[in-house]
C-alpha cells in the first residue's frame, strides 16, 4: 500500500473516511471491534478444542467477571484490536447511551496511550445493536472535541450494508 501523507481535517481533527469493509482508504493501527461485558461479540463463530481439564475450565468460567459497560480492552496483534464493550446482554436494550460516549473517550484515551496514526471502527451500537447510526456520530465528534490524541490523524468508519 502507498505511503499516506499527514492528514488533518478542519481545527486539527483526523481525517475521517468512510468505506466500506472490503476497500480499505488506508493502512490502520487499530481496529476498534463493538463488544459485550462478557465478549460473547468478539468471540468470533469458532470453536476450539481445550485441552485443559473440563472441571477447571467450567470453573473459569464461572468465577469470570464481567467488563463493565463503557470500557475498552486491549488485544494485541497487528493492529492492535481495540473492544469497546458498549453491550450488557443481560440488559434490554442491550446498548447505551452513556456506554457509547464512554467507549469512544476510552477508545482515543487508548489511541493517545499508544500513539496510534490510524484506526478502522464502525459508528459504536450500530453493529450489533440498533443504537441509532446519527447519534453515534454525534458521541464520535463530540469524544474528539472533547480531546482528540495529537497522534490521531485517520478514522477509517466502516460502512455496513443498509
Amino acid at each position: 500500500m502507498p505511503v499516506i501523507p499527514f492528514e488533518r481535517g478542519r481545527n486539527g481533527r483526523p481525517v475521517i473516511r468512510v468505506a466500506a469493509r472490503h476497500e480499505p482508504p488506508f493502512p490502520v493501527d487499530a481496529v476498534v471491534e463493538e463488544d459485550d461485558t462478557f465478549h460473547a461479540l468478539s468471540g468470533g463463530p469458532a470453536a476450539r478444542a481445550v485441552e485443559d481439564d473440563p472441571l477447571r475450565v467450567l470453573s473459569r468460567a464461572h468465577a469470570a467477571q464481567p467488563a463493565p459497560p463503557g470500557s475498552v480492552i486491549v488485544r494485541p496483534g497487528r493492529p492492535l484490536r481495540l473492544l469497546a464493550v458498549v453491550h450488557d446482554l443481560a440488559e434490554d436494550p442491550t446498548c447505551r447511551e452513556a456506554w457509547v460516549a464512554l467507549a469512544y473517550r476510552g477508545v482515543l484515551s487508548e489511541v493517545a496511550a499508544r500513539g496510534i496514526e490510524a484506526i478502522a471502527m464502525s459508528l459504536l451500537g450500530t453493529v450489533h445493536g440498533r443504537f441509532d447510526p446519527d447519534r453515534s456520530r454525534v458521541l464520535l465528534d463530540d469524544a474528539i472535541d472533547a480531546g482528540c490524541p495529537g497522534s490521531l490523524r485517520r478514522v477509517w468508519l466502516v460502512a455496513h450494508p443498509s
